[in-house]
């Protein structure tokens, strides 16, 4: 059975989303479940990334036209190594993962960091220890760079592994 997977912009009535996500099973590899006002915080950036002119964007992910939001995926503007790229992170809820919801909707935000152009690469920065989102990275075709420090979030420090995907050719 194939799931319709849609790519929904990130809108004010998806706050209850980023509250799923934030559990304890879900922010296990992330340094743990971020306070009310943190979350807050998260909201309105998701918010004005719609508004930012090609800076990126949020998306809740949904089974289908009338289906609820299964998670969140989106890509942002960021520096890596001194070079502008950009990123990518993705959270599937709890009842949902295990059915490569998360490799096609990254495959998805792939074609739409593409579209936007912009930058060259994307990264994603799993966390060495999570198996199924590294398998997500490999799965929608990133490329393993290595093991690197990464702070997520702010004063949280740890060791991620770098996987990029070419959004475009190198310049000749």
């Amino acid at each position: 059975m194939s799931i319709e997977l849609r790519l929904e912009p990130w809108s004010e009535g998806d706050f209850e989303l980023l509250v799923r996500n934030n559990a304890p099973e879900m922010t296990d590899h992330l340094g743990g479940p971020e306070s009310d006002g943190k979350l807050a915080d998260r909201h309105r950036r998701y918010l004005a990334l719609r508004e930012s002119e090609g800076r990126g964007q949020m998306f809740r992910i949904s089974a289908g036209p009338d289906a609820p939001a299964v998670g969140s995926i989106g890509y942002w503007e960021t520096t890596w190594q001194g070079q502008p790229a950009w990123e990518t992170g993705w959270g599937v809820l709890p009842e949902f993962q295990g059915r490569g919801i998360a490799a096609a909707a990254a495959r998805l935000v792939v074609e739409r960091a593409r579209e936007a152009g912009r930058h060259r690469h994307l990264h994603a920065f799993p966390s060495v220890d999570h198996p199924a989102s590294n398998g997500v990275c490999r799965k929608a075709g990133f490329t393993l760079l290595g093991e690197c420090a990464f702070e997520y979030p702010k004063g949280h420090w740890m060791r991620c592994n770098d996987w990029r995907l070419e959004l475009e050719p190198e310049p000749a």
